[in-house]
Protein backbone atom coordinates (compact mmCIF):
# COMPACT_ATOMS: atom_id res chain seq x y z
CA UNK A 1 0.00 0.00 0.00
CA UNK A 2 2.43 2.00 0.17
CA UNK A 3 4.52 1.80 -2.92
CA UNK A 4 1.36 3.35 -4.95
CA UNK A 5 1.32 6.20 -2.93
CA UNK A 6 5.05 6.96 -2.92
CA UNK A 7 4.73 7.08 -6.81
CA UNK A 8 2.16 8.82 -6.46
CA UNK A 9 3.73 11.47 -4.60
CA UNK A 10 6.66 11.05 -6.83
CA UNK A 11 4.73 11.50 -10.00
CA UNK A 12 2.61 14.80 -8.46
CA UNK A 13 6.12 16.43 -7.64
CA UNK A 14 7.92 16.55 -10.97
CA UNK A 15 8.02 13.13 -12.16
CA UNK A 16 9.94 10.04 -10.81
CA UNK A 17 13.61 11.75 -12.44
CA UNK A 18 12.72 14.53 -9.99
CA UNK A 19 12.09 12.49 -6.81
CA UNK A 20 15.53 10.65 -7.33
CA UNK A 21 17.38 13.59 -7.80
CA UNK A 22 15.88 14.67 -4.66
CA UNK A 23 16.85 11.32 -3.12
CA UNK A 24 20.05 11.91 -4.03
CA UNK A 25 20.67 15.09 -2.71
CA UNK A 26 19.27 14.10 0.59
CA UNK A 27 21.93 11.02 0.93
CA UNK A 28 24.92 13.45 -0.29
CA UNK A 29 25.34 12.30 -3.53
CA UNK A 30 28.24 13.81 -5.65
CA UNK A 31 27.79 12.93 -9.19
CA UNK A 32 31.08 13.52 -10.63
CA UNK A 33 32.65 11.35 -7.40
CA UNK A 34 29.99 8.98 -8.24
CA UNK A 35 31.08 8.76 -11.84
CA UNK A 36 34.68 8.31 -10.92
CA UNK A 37 34.34 6.08 -8.62
CA UNK A 38 31.91 4.11 -10.83
CA UNK A 39 34.76 4.26 -13.87
CA UNK A 40 36.88 2.93 -11.47
CA UNK A 41 35.26 0.14 -10.44
CA UNK A 42 34.73 -0.83 -14.17
CA UNK A 43 38.35 -0.63 -14.69
CA UNK A 44 39.06 -2.53 -11.54
CA UNK A 45 36.35 -4.95 -12.98
CA UNK A 46 37.90 -5.37 -16.30
CA UNK A 47 41.14 -5.84 -15.03
CA UNK A 48 40.37 -8.28 -12.39
CA UNK A 49 38.50 -10.08 -15.44
CA UNK A 50 41.09 -9.50 -18.09
CA UNK A 51 44.08 -10.77 -15.64
CA UNK A 52 42.85 -12.48 -12.42
CA UNK A 53 39.71 -14.08 -13.62
CA UNK A 54 40.30 -14.98 -16.99
CA UNK A 55 44.05 -16.38 -15.56
CA UNK A 56 41.78 -18.42 -12.84
CA UNK A 57 39.56 -19.63 -14.87
CA UNK A 58 42.51 -21.03 -17.63
CA UNK A 59 44.22 -22.65 -14.47
CA UNK A 60 41.11 -24.35 -13.25
CA UNK A 61 40.25 -25.27 -16.84
CA UNK A 62 43.59 -26.94 -17.54
CA UNK A 63 43.82 -28.19 -13.93
CA UNK A 64 40.14 -30.24 -14.82
CA UNK A 65 42.20 -31.09 -17.95
CA UNK A 66 45.05 -32.39 -16.47
CA UNK A 67 42.55 -34.16 -13.60
CA UNK A 68 40.76 -35.88 -16.52
CA UNK A 69 43.73 -36.85 -18.18
CA UNK A 70 45.24 -38.71 -14.94
CA UNK A 71 42.04 -40.84 -14.47
CA UNK A 72 41.95 -41.56 -18.35
CA UNK A 73 45.86 -42.59 -17.81
CA UNK A 74 44.96 -44.65 -14.60
CA UNK A 75 42.38 -46.30 -16.02
CA UNK A 76 44.92 -46.99 -18.94
CA UNK A 77 47.52 -47.79 -16.47
CA UNK A 78 44.72 -50.08 -14.80
CA UNK A 79 43.91 -52.36 -18.27
CA UNK A 80 47.47 -52.23 -18.80
CA UNK A 81 48.19 -53.65 -15.71
CA UNK A 82 45.53 -56.01 -15.92
CA UNK A 83 46.63 -57.32 -19.25
CA UNK A 84 50.15 -57.19 -17.44
CA UNK A 85 49.24 -59.23 -14.89
CA UNK A 86 47.15 -61.77 -16.77
CA UNK A 87 50.18 -62.50 -19.53
CA UNK A 88 52.27 -62.69 -15.94
CA UNK A 89 49.93 -65.60 -15.07
CA UNK A 90 49.92 -67.25 -18.79
CA UNK A 91 54.12 -67.07 -18.54
CA UNK A 92 53.47 -68.94 -15.09
CA UNK A 93 51.20 -71.27 -15.65
CA UNK A 94 53.18 -72.25 -19.32
CA UNK A 95 56.80 -72.76 -17.28
CA UNK A 96 54.61 -74.65 -14.85
CA UNK A 97 53.19 -77.28 -17.74
CA UNK A 98 56.97 -77.43 -18.66
CA UNK A 99 58.17 -77.82 -15.26
CA UNK A 100 55.91 -80.45 -14.88
CA UNK A 101 56.49 -82.25 -18.03
CA UNK A 102 60.24 -81.70 -17.48
CA UNK A 103 59.66 -83.49 -13.90
CA UNK A 104 57.62 -86.28 -15.80
CA UNK A 105 60.50 -86.70 -18.41
CA UNK A 106 62.87 -86.73 -15.97
CA UNK A 107 60.78 -89.31 -13.57
CA UNK A 108 60.56 -91.34 -16.84
CA UNK A 109 64.46 -91.29 -17.64
CA UNK A 110 65.23 -91.84 -14.18
CA UNK A 111 62.83 -95.11 -14.49
CA UNK A 112 64.59 -96.02 -17.62
CA UNK A 113 68.25 -95.68 -15.96
CA UNK A 114 66.88 -97.68 -13.13
CA UNK A 115 65.87 -100.33 -15.39
CA UNK A 116 69.00 -100.17 -17.51
CA UNK A 117 71.48 -100.35 -14.32
CA UNK A 118 69.16 -102.81 -12.67
CA UNK A 119 69.63 -105.19 -15.99
CA UNK A 120 73.50 -104.30 -15.48
CA UNK A 121 73.54 -105.72 -12.41
CA UNK A 122 71.38 -108.67 -12.54
CA UNK A 123 73.57 -109.38 -15.49
CA UNK A 124 76.23 -108.33 -13.59
CA UNK A 125 75.39 -110.58 -10.64
CA UNK A 126 74.48 -113.47 -12.72
CA UNK A 127 78.22 -113.51 -14.28
CA UNK A 128 79.71 -113.22 -11.01
CA UNK A 129 76.90 -116.64 -9.65
CA UNK A 130 78.25 -118.23 -13.46
CA UNK A 131 81.85 -117.41 -12.83
CA UNK A 132 81.62 -118.69 -8.86
CA UNK A 133 79.83 -122.28 -10.26
CA UNK A 134 82.96 -122.60 -12.22
CA UNK A 135 85.17 -121.63 -9.71
CA UNK A 136 83.71 -123.83 -7.47
CA UNK A 137 83.22 -127.04 -9.76
CA UNK A 138 87.20 -126.30 -11.23
CA UNK A 139 87.53 -126.44 -7.03
CA UNK A 140 85.46 -129.79 -6.92
CA UNK A 141 87.28 -131.32 -9.68
CA UNK A 142 90.81 -130.63 -8.17
CA UNK A 143 89.88 -131.50 -4.94
CA UNK A 144 88.11 -134.64 -6.37
CA UNK A 145 91.25 -135.31 -8.31
CA UNK A 146 93.60 -134.68 -5.22
CA UNK A 147 91.11 -137.03 -3.16
CA UNK A 148 91.34 -140.02 -5.92
CA UNK A 149 95.55 -139.31 -6.11
CA UNK A 150 95.07 -139.92 -1.79
CA UNK A 151 93.09 -142.46 -1.52
CA UNK A 152 95.00 -144.84 -4.86
CA UNK A 153 98.09 -144.12 -2.66
CA UNK A 154 96.58 -144.60 0.50
CA UNK A 155 95.17 -148.28 -1.15
CA UNK A 156 98.36 -149.07 -2.61
CA UNK A 157 99.81 -148.55 1.04
CA UNK A 158 97.28 -150.21 2.67
CA UNK A 159 97.61 -153.56 -0.01
CA UNK A 160 101.54 -152.93 0.32
CA UNK A 161 101.44 -153.83 4.09
CA UNK A 162 98.42 -156.32 4.21
CA UNK A 163 100.14 -158.55 1.38
CA UNK A 164 103.49 -157.28 2.68
CA UNK A 165 105.16 -157.64 -0.64
CA UNK A 166 106.41 -154.49 -2.27
CA UNK A 167 104.25 -153.30 -5.24
CA UNK A 168 105.84 -152.73 -8.25
CA UNK A 169 105.12 -148.99 -10.44
CA UNK A 170 102.24 -151.26 -12.71
CA UNK A 171 100.54 -153.29 -9.24
CA UNK A 172 100.31 -149.45 -8.02
CA UNK A 173 99.07 -147.88 -11.17
CA UNK A 174 96.70 -150.85 -11.45
CA UNK A 175 95.24 -150.73 -7.84
CA UNK A 176 94.86 -146.67 -8.47
CA UNK A 177 92.90 -146.80 -11.79
CA UNK A 178 90.44 -149.85 -9.69
CA UNK A 179 89.93 -147.71 -7.10
CA UNK A 180 88.98 -144.75 -9.01
CA UNK A 181 86.91 -146.25 -11.01
CA UNK A 182 84.66 -147.98 -7.95
CA UNK A 183 84.61 -144.27 -6.97
CA UNK A 184 83.35 -142.92 -9.41
CA UNK A 185 80.50 -145.53 -10.02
Amino acid sequence: MMQPMFLLAAAEGGGLAGMAGEVATKFGLNWPLFISQTISFCVVAFLLHRFAYQPILRVLEDRRNRIEEGLKNAEAIKTELARTEQARQEVLDQANEQATKLIAEAREAASRLLEQETQKAIASAGDIIQRAREASEAELGRMKAELRQEVGRLVVETTARVTGKILTVDDQQRLIEETNRELAA
